[in-house]
Protein backbone atom coordinates (compact mmCIF):
# COMPACT_ATOMS: atom_id res chain seq x y z
CA UNK A 1 0.00 0.00 0.00
CA UNK A 2 0.95 3.08 -0.83
CA UNK A 3 0.29 6.40 1.49
CA UNK A 4 -0.35 10.12 0.46
CA UNK A 5 -1.17 13.08 2.79
CA UNK A 6 -4.55 13.31 3.56
CA UNK A 7 -6.53 15.47 2.04
CA UNK A 8 -6.39 19.36 2.61
CA UNK A 9 -2.76 18.70 3.94
CA UNK A 10 0.84 19.10 2.41
CA UNK A 11 4.43 18.23 2.60
CA UNK A 12 6.59 21.02 2.39
CA UNK A 13 9.99 19.88 0.52
CA UNK A 14 13.39 20.81 0.01
CA UNK A 15 14.67 22.33 -3.01
CA UNK A 16 13.13 24.28 -5.61
CA UNK A 17 9.73 24.03 -7.43
CA UNK A 18 9.46 23.13 -10.89
CA UNK A 19 7.92 26.09 -12.60
CA UNK A 20 6.18 24.02 -14.35
CA UNK A 21 3.98 22.86 -11.33
CA UNK A 22 0.48 24.62 -10.04
CA UNK A 23 0.84 27.30 -8.14
CA UNK A 24 -0.59 25.45 -5.21
CA UNK A 25 2.51 22.48 -5.19
CA UNK A 26 5.39 25.45 -5.61
CA UNK A 27 4.53 27.52 -2.66
CA UNK A 28 5.47 24.01 -0.61
CA UNK A 29 9.06 24.46 -0.84
CA UNK A 30 11.33 25.17 2.66
CA UNK A 31 12.78 28.01 1.40
CA UNK A 32 9.57 29.66 0.79
CA UNK A 33 8.19 28.65 4.00
CA UNK A 34 11.33 29.55 6.18
CA UNK A 35 11.75 33.46 4.26
CA UNK A 36 8.11 34.48 5.14
CA UNK A 37 8.84 32.88 9.08
CA UNK A 38 12.07 34.89 9.38
CA UNK A 39 10.33 38.06 7.90
CA UNK A 40 7.96 37.87 10.50
CA UNK A 41 10.00 36.46 13.54
CA UNK A 42 12.51 39.77 12.48
CA UNK A 43 9.40 42.26 12.50
CA UNK A 44 8.27 41.09 15.53
CA UNK A 45 11.64 42.02 17.39
CA UNK A 46 11.37 45.55 15.82
CA UNK A 47 8.20 45.69 17.76
CA UNK A 48 9.37 44.32 20.83
CA UNK A 49 6.82 40.95 20.56
CA UNK A 50 7.75 37.76 22.13
CA UNK A 51 7.29 34.27 20.75
CA UNK A 52 4.84 31.84 22.50
CA UNK A 53 4.71 28.18 21.81
CA UNK A 54 1.23 26.52 22.65
CA UNK A 55 -0.07 22.35 22.37
CA UNK A 56 -1.31 21.60 19.03
CA UNK A 57 -4.50 20.23 20.93
CA UNK A 58 -6.49 21.68 23.83
CA UNK A 59 -9.71 21.00 25.95
CA UNK A 60 -12.57 20.78 23.71
CA UNK A 61 -14.12 23.37 26.12
CA UNK A 62 -11.60 26.08 25.82
CA UNK A 63 -12.70 26.59 21.84
CA UNK A 64 -16.59 26.00 22.76
CA UNK A 65 -16.27 28.96 25.43
CA UNK A 66 -14.15 31.36 23.73
CA UNK A 67 -15.05 30.52 19.76
CA UNK A 68 -18.44 30.01 20.41
CA UNK A 69 -20.43 26.69 19.97
CA UNK A 70 -22.94 28.62 17.29
CA UNK A 71 -19.74 29.30 15.02
CA UNK A 72 -19.09 27.38 11.85
CA UNK A 73 -15.93 26.46 13.35
CA UNK A 74 -17.17 24.58 16.03
CA UNK A 75 -19.97 23.22 14.51
CA UNK A 76 -18.90 21.83 12.39
CA UNK A 77 -14.99 22.10 11.05
CA UNK A 78 -13.22 21.13 14.33
CA UNK A 79 -10.54 17.64 14.69
CA UNK A 80 -12.62 16.69 18.60
CA UNK A 81 -11.41 13.57 19.65
CA UNK A 82 -10.80 12.15 23.06
CA UNK A 83 -7.54 10.09 24.72
CA UNK A 84 -7.72 7.07 26.52
CA UNK A 85 -8.65 8.60 29.69
CA UNK A 86 -11.95 9.83 27.53
CA UNK A 87 -11.03 13.80 27.82
CA UNK A 88 -12.69 15.78 25.06
CA UNK A 89 -9.51 17.12 23.08
CA UNK A 90 -9.76 19.46 19.97
CA UNK A 91 -6.93 20.31 17.55
CA UNK A 92 -6.18 23.61 17.51
CA UNK A 93 -9.02 25.67 15.15
CA UNK A 94 -7.55 29.36 15.79
CA UNK A 95 -4.37 30.58 17.42
CA UNK A 96 -5.61 33.31 20.07
CA UNK A 97 -7.79 31.19 22.56
CA UNK A 98 -4.54 28.71 23.04
CA UNK A 99 -2.53 31.73 24.01
CA UNK A 100 -5.15 33.53 26.15
CA UNK A 101 -5.21 29.86 28.17
CA UNK A 102 -1.68 29.87 28.79
CA UNK A 103 -1.47 33.49 29.87
CA UNK A 104 -4.18 32.33 32.84
CA UNK A 105 -2.18 29.66 33.36
CA UNK A 106 0.77 30.76 34.10
CA UNK A 107 0.17 33.88 35.40
CA UNK A 108 1.57 35.85 32.60
CA UNK A 109 1.52 39.89 33.17
CA UNK A 110 -0.24 39.31 36.09
CA UNK A 111 -0.33 42.56 37.94
CA UNK A 112 1.91 44.64 35.78
CA UNK A 113 0.52 47.65 33.90
CA UNK A 114 2.99 46.51 31.12
CA UNK A 115 1.38 45.46 27.90
CA UNK A 116 2.15 41.95 27.10
CA UNK A 117 3.48 41.46 23.53
CA UNK A 118 2.91 38.08 21.97
CA UNK A 119 3.55 36.32 18.57
CA UNK A 120 3.20 32.61 17.53
CA UNK A 121 3.82 30.55 14.46
CA UNK A 122 1.38 27.26 14.25
CA UNK A 123 -0.45 24.67 12.59
CA UNK A 124 -3.87 25.09 12.32
CA UNK A 125 -6.55 22.27 12.05
CA UNK A 126 -10.26 22.62 10.00
CA UNK A 127 -12.48 20.41 8.46
CA UNK A 128 -13.11 22.51 5.70
CA UNK A 129 -14.11 22.02 2.06
CA UNK A 130 -10.66 21.87 0.47
CA UNK A 131 -10.29 24.74 -2.02
CA UNK A 132 -7.29 26.93 -3.46
CA UNK A 133 -6.04 29.05 -0.33
CA UNK A 134 -7.92 26.93 2.14
CA UNK A 135 -6.76 23.73 3.86
CA UNK A 136 -7.43 21.59 6.54
CA UNK A 137 -3.99 21.89 7.87
CA UNK A 138 -3.18 25.10 7.43
CA UNK A 139 -0.55 27.73 9.02
CA UNK A 140 -0.40 30.72 10.74
CA UNK A 141 1.45 33.60 12.53
CA UNK A 142 -0.17 35.49 14.51
CA UNK A 143 0.41 38.32 17.20
CA UNK A 144 -1.77 39.21 20.34
CA UNK A 145 -1.44 42.74 22.54
CA UNK A 146 -2.68 41.71 25.73
CA UNK A 147 -3.43 44.15 28.78
CA UNK A 148 -4.55 47.35 27.38
CA UNK A 149 -7.93 49.39 26.08
CA UNK A 150 -6.15 51.58 24.06
CA UNK A 151 -6.92 52.50 20.44
CA UNK A 152 -3.46 53.08 19.59
CA UNK A 153 -2.80 49.81 20.41
CA UNK A 154 -5.37 48.27 17.96
CA UNK A 155 -3.60 50.67 15.27
CA UNK A 156 -0.28 49.63 16.18
CA UNK A 157 -1.61 45.87 15.59
CA UNK A 158 -2.79 46.34 12.45
CA UNK A 159 0.69 48.86 11.38
CA UNK A 160 2.52 45.60 12.05
CA UNK A 161 0.39 43.32 10.05
CA UNK A 162 0.80 45.65 7.12
CA UNK A 163 4.37 46.06 7.73
CA UNK A 164 5.00 42.17 7.95
CA UNK A 165 2.67 41.99 4.70
CA UNK A 166 4.42 44.51 2.40
CA UNK A 167 8.16 43.45 4.26
CA UNK A 168 7.14 39.83 1.99
CA UNK A 169 6.46 42.03 -1.12
CA UNK A 170 2.77 42.18 -1.09
CA UNK A 171 1.25 44.58 -3.40
CA UNK A 172 -2.47 45.72 -4.25
CA UNK A 173 -3.60 45.16 -0.50
CA UNK A 174 -6.58 46.41 0.85
CA UNK A 175 -7.30 47.00 4.86
CA UNK A 176 -10.69 46.82 5.92
CA UNK A 177 -11.94 47.79 9.28
CA UNK A 178 -15.12 47.73 10.73
CA UNK A 179 -16.50 47.47 14.40
CA UNK A 180 -18.24 44.94 15.55
CA UNK A 181 -19.41 46.73 18.84
CA UNK A 182 -19.82 45.40 22.10
CA UNK A 183 -22.62 43.02 23.98
CA UNK A 184 -24.65 46.38 24.81
CA UNK A 185 -24.84 47.57 20.90
CA UNK A 186 -25.12 43.81 19.65
CA UNK A 187 -28.04 42.70 20.78
CA UNK A 188 -30.09 46.17 19.31
CA UNK A 189 -28.40 45.46 15.99
CA UNK A 190 -29.26 41.49 16.26
CA UNK A 191 -33.29 42.29 16.30
CA UNK A 192 -32.82 44.85 13.67
CA UNK A 193 -31.18 42.60 11.43
CA UNK A 194 -33.36 39.53 12.12
CA UNK A 195 -37.01 42.01 11.43
CA UNK A 196 -35.01 42.50 8.26
CA UNK A 197 -34.08 39.32 6.57
CA UNK A 198 -37.74 37.35 8.33
CA UNK A 199 -39.22 38.27 4.57
CA UNK A 200 -35.86 37.21 2.66
CA UNK A 201 -35.50 33.54 4.41
CA UNK A 202 -36.78 31.59 1.81
CA UNK A 203 -34.42 32.77 -0.83
CA UNK A 204 -31.32 33.00 1.58
CA UNK A 205 -28.82 30.28 0.94
CA UNK A 206 -29.19 27.13 3.02
CA UNK A 207 -26.02 28.27 5.40
CA UNK A 208 -27.22 31.78 5.91
CA UNK A 209 -30.79 30.55 6.67
CA UNK A 210 -28.89 28.31 9.13
CA UNK A 211 -27.08 31.25 10.84
CA UNK A 212 -30.02 33.82 10.81
CA UNK A 213 -30.94 31.43 13.68
CA UNK A 214 -28.05 30.65 15.42
CA UNK A 215 -25.54 33.76 14.74
CA UNK A 216 -27.18 36.41 12.51
CA UNK A 217 -24.24 38.51 12.22
CA UNK A 218 -22.86 35.88 10.47
CA UNK A 219 -25.00 36.34 7.49
CA UNK A 220 -23.73 39.42 6.68
CA UNK A 221 -20.52 37.63 5.66
CA UNK A 222 -21.85 35.33 3.14
CA UNK A 223 -20.07 35.76 -0.23
CA UNK A 224 -23.18 34.02 -2.09
CA UNK A 225 -23.85 36.43 -4.85
CA UNK A 226 -27.91 36.28 -4.22
CA UNK A 227 -27.39 36.37 -0.27
CA UNK A 228 -25.63 39.62 -1.18
CA UNK A 229 -28.22 41.26 -2.92
CA UNK A 230 -30.86 40.86 -0.49
CA UNK A 231 -28.12 42.22 1.93
CA UNK A 232 -27.98 45.32 0.29
CA UNK A 233 -30.42 47.20 2.44
CA UNK A 234 -29.20 45.23 5.67
CA UNK A 235 -28.80 47.43 8.95
CA UNK A 236 -25.20 48.24 10.09
CA UNK A 237 -24.20 47.50 13.12
CA UNK A 238 -22.27 51.05 12.88
CA UNK A 239 -25.41 52.68 12.90
CA UNK A 240 -26.35 51.02 16.38
CA UNK A 241 -22.80 51.70 18.19
CA UNK A 242 -22.77 53.45 21.68
CA UNK A 243 -21.28 56.27 22.32
CA UNK A 244 -17.77 54.51 23.71
CA UNK A 245 -17.69 52.00 21.17
CA UNK A 246 -18.21 54.99 18.38
CA UNK A 247 -14.89 56.71 20.14
CA UNK A 248 -12.59 53.90 19.57
CA UNK A 249 -13.69 53.62 15.89
CA UNK A 250 -12.90 56.71 15.49
CA UNK A 251 -9.74 57.11 17.40
CA UNK A 252 -8.65 54.10 15.36
CA UNK A 253 -9.13 55.87 12.29
CA UNK A 254 -7.71 58.75 13.41
CA UNK A 255 -4.67 56.95 14.42
CA UNK A 256 -4.33 54.90 11.14
CA UNK A 257 -4.77 57.91 9.22
CA UNK A 258 -1.79 59.43 11.39
CA UNK A 259 0.49 56.34 10.03
CA UNK A 260 -0.06 56.83 6.23
CA UNK A 261 -1.80 53.57 6.23
CA UNK A 262 -5.01 53.67 3.88
CA UNK A 263 -7.92 51.80 4.68
CA UNK A 264 -11.56 51.44 3.83
CA UNK A 265 -14.52 51.04 6.40
CA UNK A 266 -16.71 47.93 5.41
CA UNK A 267 -19.78 48.00 7.38
CA UNK A 268 -20.62 44.31 6.69
CA UNK A 269 -17.49 43.16 7.70
CA UNK A 270 -17.53 40.45 10.42
CA UNK A 271 -15.15 37.72 12.20
CA UNK A 272 -16.78 34.34 12.57
CA UNK A 273 -15.57 34.23 16.20
CA UNK A 274 -17.31 35.18 19.10
CA UNK A 275 -15.26 36.38 21.28
CA UNK A 276 -14.56 39.84 19.13
CA UNK A 277 -15.59 43.52 20.18
CA UNK A 278 -15.09 46.94 18.74
CA UNK A 279 -12.07 47.00 16.00
CA UNK A 280 -12.38 43.72 13.51
CA UNK A 281 -10.49 44.22 10.81
CA UNK A 282 -8.88 42.31 7.55
CA UNK A 283 -6.21 42.62 4.56
CA UNK A 284 -7.52 41.41 1.47
CA UNK A 285 -6.06 40.59 -2.04
CA UNK A 286 -7.27 40.58 -5.56
CA UNK A 287 -5.24 37.74 -6.52
CA UNK A 288 -7.25 34.82 -5.24
CA UNK A 289 -10.75 34.87 -5.24
CA UNK A 290 -13.05 34.15 -3.20
CA UNK A 291 -10.04 33.34 -0.71
CA UNK A 292 -8.87 36.65 -0.41
CA UNK A 293 -8.35 37.52 3.24
CA UNK A 294 -4.54 36.69 4.18
CA UNK A 295 -4.42 38.64 7.82
CA UNK A 296 -7.84 39.26 9.39
CA UNK A 297 -8.33 40.00 13.37
CA UNK A 298 -10.00 42.48 15.96
CA UNK A 299 -10.20 43.21 19.44
CA UNK A 300 -11.30 40.59 22.13
CA UNK A 301 -11.61 42.54 25.47
CA UNK A 302 -13.86 39.78 27.85
CA UNK A 303 -12.11 36.81 26.36
CA UNK A 304 -10.31 36.01 29.12
CA UNK A 305 -12.74 36.05 31.42
CA UNK A 306 -14.77 33.61 29.33
CA UNK A 307 -11.97 31.24 30.11
CA UNK A 308 -11.77 31.45 33.67
CA UNK A 309 -9.20 34.44 33.91
CA UNK A 310 -9.32 37.58 35.38
CA UNK A 311 -10.74 41.02 33.03
CA UNK A 312 -8.16 41.28 30.45
CA UNK A 313 -8.18 43.62 27.19
CA UNK A 314 -6.81 42.13 24.07
CA UNK A 315 -6.35 42.49 20.23
CA UNK A 316 -4.80 40.66 18.25
CA UNK A 317 -4.51 38.84 14.41
CA UNK A 318 -3.68 35.65 12.39
CA UNK A 319 -2.22 35.53 8.40
CA UNK A 320 -2.22 32.21 6.80
CA UNK A 321 1.41 31.13 5.16
CA UNK A 322 -0.67 29.51 2.72
CA UNK A 323 -2.22 32.54 1.47
CA UNK A 324 0.82 34.53 1.57
CA UNK A 325 2.69 31.98 -0.45
CA UNK A 326 0.29 31.62 -2.98
CA UNK A 327 -0.01 35.84 -3.71
CA UNK A 328 3.47 36.09 -3.17
CA UNK A 329 3.46 32.99 -6.12
CA UNK A 330 1.28 34.74 -8.82
CA UNK A 331 2.71 38.27 -8.21
CA UNK A 332 6.60 38.36 -7.94
CA UNK A 333 9.32 37.12 -9.90
CA UNK A 334 12.31 36.64 -8.26
CA UNK A 335 12.86 33.25 -6.79
CA UNK A 336 12.59 32.48 -2.81
CA UNK A 337 15.77 29.38 -3.45
CA UNK A 338 17.70 27.72 -0.40
CA UNK A 339 20.98 29.23 0.38
CA UNK A 340 24.17 28.04 -1.67
CA UNK A 341 26.96 26.62 0.11
CA UNK A 342 29.57 29.33 0.02
CA UNK A 343 32.29 26.94 -0.58
CA UNK A 344 32.49 22.86 -2.25
CA UNK A 345 35.47 21.19 -0.57
CA UNK A 346 36.73 18.57 -3.50
CA UNK A 347 39.13 15.29 -2.34
CA UNK A 348 40.24 12.87 -4.22
CA UNK A 349 42.12 10.30 -1.99
CA UNK A 350 41.02 8.85 0.76
CA UNK A 351 43.36 10.61 2.99
CA UNK A 352 41.97 14.02 1.12
CA UNK A 353 38.75 13.21 1.87
CA UNK A 354 39.21 12.36 5.57
CA UNK A 355 40.82 15.82 5.66
CA UNK A 356 38.09 17.12 4.11
CA UNK A 357 35.65 16.27 6.62
CA UNK A 358 37.82 18.17 9.67
CA UNK A 359 38.21 21.44 7.41
CA UNK A 360 34.35 21.08 6.74
CA UNK A 361 33.51 21.10 10.42
CA UNK A 362 36.03 23.72 11.36
CA UNK A 363 34.50 25.84 8.78
CA UNK A 364 30.84 25.45 9.50
CA UNK A 365 31.82 26.18 13.33
CA UNK A 366 33.04 29.33 12.14
CA UNK A 367 30.17 30.43 10.74
CA UNK A 368 30.70 29.21 6.70
CA UNK A 369 27.92 26.83 4.72
CA UNK A 370 29.48 24.64 3.28
CA UNK A 371 29.30 21.29 1.43
CA UNK A 372 30.99 18.15 0.01
CA UNK A 373 31.40 14.46 -1.58
CA UNK A 374 30.65 11.91 1.01
CA UNK A 375 30.21 8.82 -1.03
CA UNK A 376 33.57 8.79 -2.97
CA UNK A 377 32.51 10.05 -6.43
CA UNK A 378 35.24 11.37 -8.91
CA UNK A 379 36.78 14.68 -9.35
CA UNK A 380 34.40 15.96 -12.32
CA UNK A 381 30.94 14.21 -10.82
CA UNK A 382 32.26 16.81 -7.44
CA UNK A 383 32.23 19.28 -9.86
CA UNK A 384 29.32 19.30 -11.35
CA UNK A 385 28.03 18.83 -8.26
CA UNK A 386 29.73 21.98 -6.95
CA UNK A 387 28.53 24.15 -10.02
CA UNK A 388 25.18 22.78 -9.61
CA UNK A 389 24.97 24.00 -5.68
CA UNK A 390 25.61 27.23 -6.77
CA UNK A 391 28.34 27.13 -4.70
CA UNK A 392 30.67 30.87 -4.99
CA UNK A 393 33.95 28.77 -4.75
CA UNK A 394 35.51 25.35 -4.75
CA UNK A 395 38.06 24.24 -2.26
CA UNK A 396 40.50 21.63 -3.44
CA UNK A 397 42.28 19.41 -0.68
CA UNK A 398 45.25 17.73 -2.86
CA UNK A 399 47.89 15.47 -1.28
CA UNK A 400 50.60 18.04 -3.19
CA UNK A 401 50.38 20.79 -1.09
CA UNK A 402 51.66 22.04 1.92
CA UNK A 403 50.33 20.91 4.70
CA UNK A 404 46.96 22.52 5.96
CA UNK A 405 46.64 24.02 2.78
CA UNK A 406 43.48 23.98 0.20
CA UNK A 407 43.77 25.25 -3.70
CA UNK A 408 40.76 27.82 -3.49
CA UNK A 409 39.20 28.25 -6.98
CA UNK A 410 36.33 31.34 -7.90
CA UNK A 411 33.67 29.64 -9.62
CA UNK A 412 32.84 33.11 -10.95
CA UNK A 413 35.92 34.27 -11.83
CA UNK A 414 37.95 31.33 -12.25
CA UNK A 415 40.69 32.78 -10.25
CA UNK A 416 42.51 30.22 -7.90
CA UNK A 417 44.89 30.54 -5.08
CA UNK A 418 46.38 28.42 -2.30
CA UNK A 419 45.23 29.58 1.03
CA UNK A 420 46.18 27.87 4.93
CA UNK A 421 42.89 26.70 6.53
CA UNK A 422 43.25 29.44 8.80
CA UNK A 423 42.60 31.69 5.90
CA UNK A 424 39.71 30.14 4.16
CA UNK A 425 36.87 31.43 5.96
CA UNK A 426 37.46 35.10 5.58
CA UNK A 427 38.44 34.70 2.47
CA UNK A 428 35.12 33.02 1.04
CA UNK A 429 32.74 34.70 3.82
CA UNK A 430 30.51 34.06 6.51
CA UNK A 431 26.60 33.43 7.19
Amino acid sequence: MQFQAPRGTHDVLPGVADPQQPADERIFRTAKWLHLEATFRDLCARFGVEEIRTPIFEDTELFHRSVGTETDIVSKETYDFTDRSDRPLTLRPEGTAPVMRAIVEHGLGAGGAQLLKLAYVAPIFRYEAVQRGRYRQHHQVGIEYVGGTSPAIDVEVIALGWTYLHALGLRDLTLQINSVGTPISRPRHRDALLDYLRPHLARLSPDSQRRSETNPLRVLDSKDERDQEILAGAPLLLDYLEDEARAHFEAVQAGLTNLGIPFVVNGRLVRGLDYYRYTAFEVVSAALGSQNVVLGGGRYDGLIEQIGGPATPGVGFGSGLERALLILEQTTTTPVTPPAPQVWLVARSETERSAAQRLALQLRLAGVRVDLDLQGRSMKAQMRSANHSGASYAAFLRDDLPAATVSLKDLGSGGQQELPYGELAAAVGTG
